[in-house]
Protein backbone atom coordinates (compact mmCIF):
# COMPACT_ATOMS: atom_id res chain seq x y z
CA UNK A 1 0.00 0.00 0.00
CA UNK A 2 1.18 3.49 -0.84
CA UNK A 3 0.26 6.77 -0.05
CA UNK A 4 1.21 10.05 -1.78
CA UNK A 5 1.85 13.54 0.27
CA UNK A 6 0.04 14.37 3.00
CA UNK A 7 -3.01 13.34 4.41
CA UNK A 8 -6.12 13.99 1.72
CA UNK A 9 -9.37 15.96 2.95
CA UNK A 10 -11.78 13.35 4.49
CA UNK A 11 -14.44 11.86 2.01
CA UNK A 12 -17.60 9.93 3.39
CA UNK A 13 -16.68 6.92 1.49
CA UNK A 14 -14.56 4.35 2.22
CA UNK A 15 -13.59 1.32 0.01
CA UNK A 16 -10.87 -0.92 0.48
CA UNK A 17 -9.17 -3.99 -0.53
CA UNK A 18 -6.71 -6.22 0.71
CA UNK A 19 -4.41 -7.79 -1.92
CA UNK A 20 -4.30 -11.87 -1.33
CA UNK A 21 -0.81 -13.41 -1.22
CA UNK A 22 -0.21 -16.54 -3.49
CA UNK A 23 -2.95 -16.07 -5.82
CA UNK A 24 -3.63 -18.59 -8.79
CA UNK A 25 -1.93 -18.12 -12.00
CA UNK A 26 -4.79 -19.62 -13.89
CA UNK A 27 -8.06 -18.85 -11.72
CA UNK A 28 -8.55 -15.50 -13.24
CA UNK A 29 -9.65 -17.32 -16.69
CA UNK A 30 -12.57 -18.73 -15.69
CA UNK A 31 -13.85 -16.44 -13.08
CA UNK A 32 -16.39 -15.40 -15.05
CA UNK A 33 -17.71 -18.33 -15.58
CA UNK A 34 -17.75 -18.62 -11.82
CA UNK A 35 -18.90 -15.31 -11.07
CA UNK A 36 -22.06 -16.04 -13.16
CA UNK A 37 -24.71 -16.72 -9.88
CA UNK A 38 -23.54 -13.34 -8.80
CA UNK A 39 -23.97 -11.37 -11.99
CA UNK A 40 -27.14 -12.91 -12.35
CA UNK A 41 -28.45 -11.92 -9.09
CA UNK A 42 -26.83 -8.55 -9.08
CA UNK A 43 -28.90 -7.96 -12.06
CA UNK A 44 -32.29 -8.00 -10.08
CA UNK A 45 -30.80 -6.35 -7.31
CA UNK A 46 -29.09 -3.56 -9.61
CA UNK A 47 -33.17 -3.37 -11.16
CA UNK A 48 -34.23 -3.13 -7.41
CA UNK A 49 -31.62 -0.63 -6.78
CA UNK A 50 -32.78 2.06 -9.59
CA UNK A 51 -36.80 1.53 -8.55
CA UNK A 52 -35.51 2.75 -4.93
CA UNK A 53 -33.19 5.14 -5.92
CA UNK A 54 -36.32 6.88 -7.47
CA UNK A 55 -38.28 6.56 -4.59
CA UNK A 56 -35.18 8.12 -2.43
CA UNK A 57 -35.14 11.10 -5.37
CA UNK A 58 -38.83 11.90 -4.22
CA UNK A 59 -38.56 10.96 -0.40
CA UNK A 60 -35.05 13.59 -0.33
CA UNK A 61 -37.05 16.24 -2.36
CA UNK A 62 -39.97 16.57 -0.35
CA UNK A 63 -38.54 15.45 2.91
CA UNK A 64 -34.84 16.34 2.56
CA UNK A 65 -34.13 12.91 4.14
CA UNK A 66 -32.77 9.65 2.49
CA UNK A 67 -34.83 6.54 3.88
CA UNK A 68 -32.53 4.42 6.04
CA UNK A 69 -34.00 0.90 4.95
CA UNK A 70 -33.50 2.18 0.86
CA UNK A 71 -30.25 3.62 2.09
CA UNK A 72 -28.86 0.28 3.53
CA UNK A 73 -30.09 -1.82 0.99
CA UNK A 74 -28.45 0.11 -2.02
CA UNK A 75 -25.42 0.00 0.27
CA UNK A 76 -25.75 -3.56 0.33
CA UNK A 77 -25.68 -4.02 -3.23
CA UNK A 78 -22.96 -1.75 -3.81
CA UNK A 79 -21.26 -3.56 -1.34
CA UNK A 80 -21.93 -6.84 -3.03
CA UNK A 81 -21.02 -5.51 -6.07
CA UNK A 82 -17.56 -4.72 -4.63
CA UNK A 83 -16.88 -7.82 -3.51
CA UNK A 84 -17.83 -9.58 -7.32
CA UNK A 85 -15.81 -6.47 -8.73
CA UNK A 86 -12.35 -7.66 -6.71
CA UNK A 87 -12.77 -11.01 -6.96
CA UNK A 88 -13.11 -10.76 -10.92
CA UNK A 89 -11.88 -8.04 -13.12
CA UNK A 90 -12.21 -4.68 -12.09
CA UNK A 91 -9.01 -5.79 -9.59
CA UNK A 92 -8.44 -9.67 -9.26
CA UNK A 93 -7.32 -8.87 -5.61
CA UNK A 94 -8.70 -12.46 -4.19
CA UNK A 95 -9.16 -16.04 -5.26
CA UNK A 96 -11.74 -16.24 -2.61
CA UNK A 97 -15.35 -16.76 -3.32
CA UNK A 98 -18.10 -13.63 -2.87
CA UNK A 99 -20.40 -13.88 0.30
CA UNK A 100 -24.12 -13.61 -1.36
CA UNK A 101 -24.89 -10.66 1.02
CA UNK A 102 -26.03 -7.32 1.53
CA UNK A 103 -24.24 -7.46 5.11
CA UNK A 104 -20.61 -5.94 5.44
CA UNK A 105 -18.93 -9.16 5.96
CA UNK A 106 -15.58 -7.99 7.85
CA UNK A 107 -12.97 -10.67 6.97
CA UNK A 108 -13.47 -10.26 2.95
CA UNK A 109 -10.64 -8.75 1.29
CA UNK A 110 -12.77 -6.11 0.21
CA UNK A 111 -14.97 -4.05 1.86
CA UNK A 112 -16.94 -0.35 0.82
CA UNK A 113 -19.05 1.99 3.64
CA UNK A 114 -20.99 5.15 2.70
CA UNK A 115 -21.60 6.98 5.65
CA UNK A 116 -25.46 7.88 5.90
CA UNK A 117 -26.28 11.41 5.96
CA UNK A 118 -28.62 12.65 8.10
CA UNK A 119 -30.14 15.59 6.17
CA UNK A 120 -29.31 15.80 2.59
CA UNK A 121 -29.66 19.19 -0.02
CA UNK A 122 -33.76 19.28 -1.33
CA UNK A 123 -32.39 21.33 -4.35
CA UNK A 124 -29.21 19.67 -5.11
CA UNK A 125 -30.92 16.51 -6.01
CA UNK A 126 -32.67 17.83 -8.69
CA UNK A 127 -29.00 18.57 -10.83
CA UNK A 128 -26.38 16.50 -8.98
CA UNK A 129 -26.52 13.09 -10.41
CA UNK A 130 -26.88 14.64 -14.15
CA UNK A 131 -25.63 18.28 -13.95
CA UNK A 132 -23.10 18.71 -11.52
CA UNK A 133 -21.43 14.77 -12.41
CA UNK A 134 -20.99 15.49 -15.98
CA UNK A 135 -16.81 16.04 -15.39
CA UNK A 136 -16.71 12.82 -13.37
CA UNK A 137 -18.82 10.93 -16.36
CA UNK A 138 -16.23 11.94 -18.32
CA UNK A 139 -13.17 11.18 -16.21
CA UNK A 140 -15.21 7.79 -15.15
CA UNK A 141 -15.47 7.12 -18.90
CA UNK A 142 -12.10 6.55 -19.37
CA UNK A 143 -11.39 4.31 -16.71
CA UNK A 144 -14.71 1.89 -17.81
CA UNK A 145 -14.12 2.26 -21.31
CA UNK A 146 -16.02 4.78 -24.10
CA UNK A 147 -16.38 8.34 -22.65
CA UNK A 148 -19.48 8.50 -25.01
CA UNK A 149 -21.18 5.90 -22.62
CA UNK A 150 -20.08 7.08 -19.47
CA UNK A 151 -23.51 8.00 -17.81
CA UNK A 152 -24.90 4.76 -18.23
CA UNK A 153 -21.58 3.09 -16.94
CA UNK A 154 -21.14 4.82 -13.50
CA UNK A 155 -24.84 5.23 -12.93
CA UNK A 156 -25.58 1.11 -12.66
CA UNK A 157 -22.07 1.04 -11.58
CA UNK A 158 -21.20 -2.55 -13.00
CA UNK A 159 -17.77 -1.46 -13.12
CA UNK A 160 -15.95 -5.23 -12.23
CA UNK A 161 -18.87 -6.99 -12.44
CA UNK A 162 -18.60 -7.50 -15.87
CA UNK A 163 -15.20 -6.95 -18.14
CA UNK A 164 -14.40 -3.44 -18.54
CA UNK A 165 -12.66 -2.34 -21.96
CA UNK A 166 -11.28 1.44 -20.38
CA UNK A 167 -8.24 1.63 -18.35
CA UNK A 168 -9.23 -0.57 -15.37
CA UNK A 169 -9.75 -3.31 -17.75
CA UNK A 170 -6.59 -2.69 -19.62
CA UNK A 171 -4.72 -2.65 -15.99
CA UNK A 172 -6.14 -5.32 -14.46
CA UNK A 173 -5.36 -7.48 -17.52
CA UNK A 174 -1.77 -6.99 -17.44
CA UNK A 175 -1.80 -7.68 -13.62
CA UNK A 176 -3.24 -10.83 -15.02
CA UNK A 177 -0.43 -11.48 -17.67
CA UNK A 178 1.85 -10.77 -14.77
CA UNK A 179 -0.03 -13.67 -12.51
CA UNK A 180 -0.04 -16.06 -15.13
CA UNK A 181 3.66 -16.10 -15.40
CA UNK A 182 5.28 -14.73 -12.43
CA UNK A 183 2.56 -15.84 -10.16
CA UNK A 184 3.07 -12.31 -8.75
CA UNK A 185 0.65 -9.01 -8.85
CA UNK A 186 2.60 -6.27 -8.80
CA UNK A 187 1.88 -4.04 -5.87
CA UNK A 188 2.88 -0.42 -7.22
CA UNK A 189 -0.30 -1.45 -10.36
CA UNK A 190 -2.70 -3.21 -7.62
CA UNK A 191 -2.51 -0.10 -5.61
CA UNK A 192 -2.93 1.88 -8.72
CA UNK A 193 -6.36 0.31 -9.88
CA UNK A 194 -7.64 0.44 -6.44
CA UNK A 195 -7.34 4.52 -6.53
CA UNK A 196 -9.17 4.17 -9.55
CA UNK A 197 -12.06 1.86 -8.11
CA UNK A 198 -11.91 4.06 -5.39
CA UNK A 199 -12.70 7.20 -7.57
CA UNK A 200 -15.83 5.21 -9.34
CA UNK A 201 -17.12 4.09 -6.29
CA UNK A 202 -17.30 8.02 -4.93
CA UNK A 203 -18.94 8.69 -8.22
CA UNK A 204 -21.10 6.28 -7.86
CA UNK A 205 -22.54 7.44 -4.33
CA UNK A 206 -22.96 10.74 -5.10
CA UNK A 207 -24.98 10.20 -8.20
CA UNK A 208 -27.21 7.41 -6.53
CA UNK A 209 -27.46 10.24 -3.98
CA UNK A 210 -26.12 8.85 -1.21
CA UNK A 211 -24.10 12.00 -0.66
CA UNK A 212 -23.99 15.57 -1.17
CA UNK A 213 -20.19 15.90 -0.86
CA UNK A 214 -18.98 16.39 -4.55
CA UNK A 215 -16.72 13.31 -5.14
CA UNK A 216 -12.78 15.04 -5.05
CA UNK A 217 -10.72 14.83 -8.78
CA UNK A 218 -8.02 12.99 -6.76
CA UNK A 219 -6.56 9.47 -7.14
CA UNK A 220 -6.08 7.98 -3.53
CA UNK A 221 -4.31 4.85 -4.76
CA UNK A 222 -3.59 1.98 -2.11
CA UNK A 223 -5.60 -1.06 -0.89
CA UNK A 224 -6.60 1.26 2.30
CA UNK A 225 -8.20 4.23 1.92
CA UNK A 226 -5.87 7.16 2.54
CA UNK A 227 -9.31 10.19 1.78
CA UNK A 228 -11.51 8.05 3.96
CA UNK A 229 -13.95 10.03 6.33
CA UNK A 230 -13.98 6.50 8.50
CA UNK A 231 -12.12 4.85 10.83
CA UNK A 232 -12.43 1.05 10.88
CA UNK A 233 -14.49 1.11 14.22
CA UNK A 234 -17.02 3.77 12.46
CA UNK A 235 -19.70 3.09 9.83
CA UNK A 236 -22.03 6.24 9.86
CA UNK A 237 -22.09 9.85 11.10
CA UNK A 238 -22.31 10.73 14.83
CA UNK A 239 -26.28 11.36 15.30
CA UNK A 240 -26.60 15.26 16.78
CA UNK A 241 -26.98 15.46 20.34
CA UNK A 242 -30.31 15.27 20.67
CA UNK A 243 -30.36 12.34 19.52
CA UNK A 244 -27.95 10.60 21.67
CA UNK A 245 -30.48 9.16 24.02
CA UNK A 246 -32.78 7.78 21.42
CA UNK A 247 -30.06 6.36 19.56
CA UNK A 248 -28.97 4.44 22.18
CA UNK A 249 -32.26 2.93 23.36
CA UNK A 250 -32.52 1.92 19.73
CA UNK A 251 -32.38 -1.60 18.80
CA UNK A 252 -29.43 -3.03 16.77
CA UNK A 253 -30.31 -3.04 13.04
CA UNK A 254 -31.00 -6.43 11.50
CA UNK A 255 -28.97 -8.08 8.73
CA UNK A 256 -29.79 -8.91 5.14
CA UNK A 257 -31.40 -12.46 5.40
CA UNK A 258 -31.95 -14.08 2.28
CA UNK A 259 -35.90 -13.65 2.78
CA UNK A 260 -35.67 -9.91 2.96
CA UNK A 261 -33.67 -9.33 -0.19
CA UNK A 262 -36.26 -11.39 -1.25
CA UNK A 263 -38.86 -9.79 -0.11
CA UNK A 264 -37.91 -5.86 -1.64
CA UNK A 265 -36.89 -7.03 -5.05
CA UNK A 266 -40.04 -9.40 -5.67
CA UNK A 267 -41.73 -6.36 -4.13
CA UNK A 268 -39.77 -3.85 -6.63
CA UNK A 269 -40.49 -5.80 -9.57
CA UNK A 270 -43.95 -6.50 -8.83
CA UNK A 271 -44.18 -2.73 -8.09
CA UNK A 272 -42.60 -2.52 -11.87
CA UNK A 273 -45.63 -4.95 -13.38
CA UNK A 274 -48.28 -2.82 -11.44
CA UNK A 275 -46.91 0.37 -12.97
CA UNK A 276 -47.41 -1.06 -16.43
CA UNK A 277 -50.74 -2.49 -15.63
CA UNK A 278 -51.85 1.11 -13.67
CA UNK A 279 -50.71 3.06 -16.72
CA UNK A 280 -52.12 0.71 -19.57
CA UNK A 281 -55.14 0.14 -18.03
CA UNK A 282 -55.81 4.30 -17.84
CA UNK A 283 -54.91 4.37 -21.02
CA UNK A 284 -57.05 2.02 -22.20
CA UNK A 285 -60.42 4.17 -20.45
CA UNK A 286 -59.17 7.12 -21.86
CA UNK A 287 -58.91 6.01 -25.33
CA UNK A 288 -62.17 4.23 -24.95
CA UNK A 289 -64.31 7.11 -23.66
CA UNK A 290 -62.52 9.81 -25.77
CA UNK A 291 -61.85 8.59 -29.03
CA UNK A 292 -64.30 6.78 -30.32
CA UNK A 293 -66.77 8.12 -33.50
CA UNK A 294 -70.47 8.78 -33.03
CA UNK A 295 -71.00 5.87 -34.03
CA UNK A 296 -68.67 4.16 -31.17
CA UNK A 297 -65.62 3.15 -33.08
CA UNK A 298 -61.88 3.20 -32.75
CA UNK A 299 -60.92 4.07 -35.64
CA UNK A 300 -57.03 4.66 -36.86
CA UNK A 301 -55.34 7.97 -38.39
CA UNK A 302 -56.19 8.62 -42.07
CA UNK A 303 -53.53 7.87 -44.02
CA UNK A 304 -53.28 8.20 -47.97
CA UNK A 305 -52.71 4.81 -50.04
CA UNK A 306 -51.43 5.29 -53.10
CA UNK A 307 -49.95 2.78 -56.30
CA UNK A 308 -49.36 3.23 -59.71
CA UNK A 309 -50.28 -0.51 -60.05
CA UNK A 310 -53.89 -2.23 -60.41
CA UNK A 311 -54.35 -3.08 -56.63
CA UNK A 312 -53.01 -2.63 -53.23
CA UNK A 313 -53.38 -5.78 -51.01
CA UNK A 314 -53.24 -6.55 -47.30
CA UNK A 315 -50.93 -9.32 -45.72
CA UNK A 316 -53.38 -11.64 -44.46
CA UNK A 317 -55.11 -11.59 -41.32
CA UNK A 318 -55.40 -14.91 -39.38
CA UNK A 319 -58.63 -14.85 -37.11
CA UNK A 320 -59.12 -17.47 -34.63
CA UNK A 321 -62.35 -18.18 -32.39
CA UNK A 322 -60.47 -19.85 -29.57
CA UNK A 323 -63.62 -18.33 -27.26
CA UNK A 324 -66.42 -19.03 -30.01
CA UNK A 325 -68.58 -16.24 -32.14
CA UNK A 326 -69.74 -14.19 -28.28
CA UNK A 327 -65.66 -14.01 -27.45
CA UNK A 328 -65.07 -12.93 -31.14
CA UNK A 329 -67.26 -10.35 -30.78
CA UNK A 330 -66.76 -9.30 -27.49
CA UNK A 331 -63.07 -8.50 -27.69
CA UNK A 332 -63.05 -7.37 -31.95
CA UNK A 333 -66.67 -6.49 -32.46
CA UNK A 334 -67.36 -4.71 -35.92
CA UNK A 335 -65.13 -3.90 -38.43
CA UNK A 336 -65.26 -0.74 -40.32
CA UNK A 337 -63.12 0.97 -43.42
CA UNK A 338 -63.47 4.01 -44.77
CA UNK A 339 -62.41 5.19 -48.35
CA UNK A 340 -62.55 8.85 -49.35
CA UNK A 341 -61.67 9.64 -52.89
CA UNK A 342 -61.60 11.13 -55.89
CA UNK A 343 -61.85 8.65 -58.68
CA UNK A 344 -64.31 5.97 -58.40
CA UNK A 345 -62.44 3.17 -56.33
CA UNK A 346 -63.20 -0.76 -54.80
CA UNK A 347 -62.75 -1.79 -51.52
CA UNK A 348 -63.33 -5.43 -50.12
CA UNK A 349 -62.95 -7.98 -47.88
CA UNK A 350 -62.53 -11.70 -49.30
CA UNK A 351 -61.09 -15.04 -48.01
CA UNK A 352 -57.42 -14.76 -48.73
CA UNK A 353 -57.24 -18.14 -51.00
CA UNK A 354 -59.72 -16.65 -52.92
CA UNK A 355 -58.20 -12.80 -53.16
CA UNK A 356 -54.72 -15.02 -54.57
CA UNK A 357 -56.17 -16.83 -56.96
CA UNK A 358 -58.08 -13.67 -58.29
CA UNK A 359 -54.70 -11.51 -58.28
CA UNK A 360 -52.02 -13.64 -58.49
CA UNK A 361 -50.78 -12.74 -61.23
CA UNK A 362 -51.82 -9.43 -61.27
CA UNK A 363 -49.13 -6.48 -60.96
CA UNK A 364 -49.91 -4.88 -57.41
CA UNK A 365 -48.56 -3.45 -54.30
CA UNK A 366 -48.49 -5.86 -51.28
CA UNK A 367 -48.26 -3.52 -47.81
CA UNK A 368 -46.32 -5.13 -45.28
CA UNK A 369 -45.63 -2.56 -42.83
CA UNK A 370 -46.57 1.50 -41.74
CA UNK A 371 -43.01 4.11 -41.77
CA UNK A 372 -42.02 6.00 -38.33
CA UNK A 373 -44.91 8.53 -39.68
CA UNK A 374 -48.05 6.27 -39.99
CA UNK A 375 -47.51 6.04 -43.82
CA UNK A 376 -47.94 2.27 -45.70
CA UNK A 377 -44.52 0.45 -47.24
CA UNK A 378 -45.45 -1.89 -50.21
CA UNK A 379 -43.83 -4.47 -51.35
CA UNK A 380 -44.23 -4.67 -55.06
CA UNK A 381 -45.94 -8.00 -57.18
CA UNK A 382 -44.83 -7.66 -60.61
CA UNK A 383 -47.43 -9.01 -63.40
CA UNK A 384 -50.54 -8.45 -65.71
CA UNK A 385 -53.69 -6.32 -65.55
CA UNK A 386 -56.67 -7.89 -63.68
CA UNK A 387 -58.67 -10.42 -66.03
CA UNK A 388 -62.04 -8.81 -64.55
CA UNK A 389 -63.00 -5.63 -62.50
CA UNK A 390 -63.43 -6.78 -58.92
CA UNK A 391 -66.83 -5.88 -58.53
CA UNK A 392 -68.02 -9.01 -60.28
CA UNK A 393 -65.97 -11.09 -58.42
CA UNK A 394 -68.38 -13.60 -55.94
CA UNK A 395 -65.95 -14.17 -52.82
CA UNK A 396 -66.05 -10.59 -51.15
CA UNK A 397 -67.68 -10.92 -47.54
CA UNK A 398 -67.73 -7.09 -47.29
CA UNK A 399 -67.21 -4.67 -50.19
CA UNK A 400 -67.76 -1.21 -51.31
CA UNK A 401 -67.61 1.10 -54.54
CA UNK A 402 -67.88 4.40 -55.46
CA UNK A 403 -65.65 7.97 -55.35
CA UNK A 404 -66.05 10.55 -52.25
CA UNK A 405 -66.46 8.86 -48.80
CA UNK A 406 -67.53 5.17 -48.88
CA UNK A 407 -67.23 2.74 -45.99
CA UNK A 408 -67.18 -0.80 -45.52
CA UNK A 409 -69.09 -2.55 -42.71
CA UNK A 410 -67.90 -6.32 -41.92
CA UNK A 411 -68.39 -8.77 -38.85
CA UNK A 412 -65.43 -10.56 -39.11
CA UNK A 413 -65.10 -14.63 -39.18
CA UNK A 414 -62.64 -17.11 -38.32
CA UNK A 415 -60.07 -17.76 -41.39
CA UNK A 416 -57.64 -15.83 -43.25
CA UNK A 417 -58.75 -12.72 -45.21
CA UNK A 418 -56.92 -10.06 -46.82
CA UNK A 419 -58.57 -6.37 -47.65
CA UNK A 420 -58.07 -5.21 -51.70
CA UNK A 421 -58.15 -1.78 -52.79
CA UNK A 422 -58.45 -0.96 -56.93
CA UNK A 423 -60.13 1.35 -59.37
CA UNK A 424 -63.71 0.62 -59.72
CA UNK A 425 -62.86 -0.18 -63.18
CA UNK A 426 -59.68 -2.30 -62.50
CA UNK A 427 -57.68 0.69 -64.54
CA UNK A 428 -53.94 1.11 -63.70
CA UNK A 429 -53.60 3.43 -60.38
CA UNK A 430 -55.49 3.66 -57.47
CA UNK A 431 -55.75 6.78 -54.61
CA UNK A 432 -57.54 6.64 -51.51
CA UNK A 433 -57.40 8.25 -47.71
CA UNK A 434 -57.79 5.39 -45.44
CA UNK A 435 -58.74 4.47 -41.97
CA UNK A 436 -59.48 1.46 -40.25
CA UNK A 437 -61.88 0.32 -37.07
CA UNK A 438 -63.09 -1.74 -35.06
CA UNK A 439 -66.18 -1.31 -32.20
CA UNK A 440 -63.90 -3.05 -29.44
CA UNK A 441 -66.64 -3.18 -26.80
CA UNK A 442 -63.99 -5.12 -24.75
CA UNK A 443 -61.46 -2.01 -24.45
CA UNK A 444 -62.98 -0.65 -21.08
CA UNK A 445 -63.22 -3.63 -19.23
CA UNK A 446 -59.85 -4.28 -20.14
CA UNK A 447 -58.57 -1.58 -18.68
CA UNK A 448 -60.84 -1.50 -15.64
CA UNK A 449 -59.58 -5.11 -15.45
CA UNK A 450 -55.74 -3.96 -15.72
CA UNK A 451 -56.51 -1.11 -13.43
CA UNK A 452 -57.68 -3.30 -10.74
CA UNK A 453 -55.06 -6.17 -10.98
CA UNK A 454 -52.62 -2.90 -10.90
CA UNK A 455 -53.70 -1.37 -7.85
CA UNK A 456 -53.56 -5.28 -5.80
CA UNK A 457 -50.34 -5.35 -7.31
CA UNK A 458 -49.06 -2.32 -6.41
CA UNK A 459 -50.52 -2.81 -2.69
CA UNK A 460 -48.69 -6.14 -2.29
CA UNK A 461 -45.91 -4.90 -3.71
CA UNK A 462 -45.81 -1.75 -0.93
CA UNK A 463 -46.10 -4.40 1.72
CA UNK A 464 -43.63 -6.90 0.29
CA UNK A 465 -41.56 -3.54 0.43
CA UNK A 466 -42.17 -2.33 3.56
CA UNK A 467 -41.85 -5.54 5.14
CA UNK A 468 -38.19 -6.41 3.84
CA UNK A 469 -36.94 -2.98 4.64
CA UNK A 470 -38.38 -2.03 7.77
CA UNK A 471 -35.73 -2.42 10.55
CA UNK A 472 -36.68 -4.28 13.54
CA UNK A 473 -38.61 -2.71 16.39
CA UNK A 474 -37.66 -2.22 19.86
Amino acid sequence: MSTYGATPPAYPVRIEGELQAGLSRWLWLVKWLLAIPHFFLLFFLWVTLFVLTVVAFFAILFTGRYPRGIFDFNLGVLRWTWRVGFYTYSALGTDRYPPFTLDDVPDYPARLEVAYPERLSRGLVLVKWWLLAIPHYIVVGIFLGGTGYAATRVYPWFWGVAYQFGLIGFLVFIAAVALLFTTRYPAGLFDFVLGLDRWVARVAAYVLLMRDEYPPFRLDAGGTDPGSAFTEAASVEEPPAAETATSAAAPARRGWSGGRILLVVVGVIAGLFAFGLLTGGCALVVVDQTQRDSDGFLMSPTREFASPTYAIVSERAKIDKHGGERALDFFLGDVRIRSKSVKPVFVGIGPAAAVERYLGGVERDVVHDFGSHGHPRYSRRPGREPSARPESQTFWVAAARGSGEQTLRWNPEAGNWQAVLMSADASRGVVSEMSIGAKLESVLWIGIGMLVLGALLAAGSGLAITAGLRQRGG
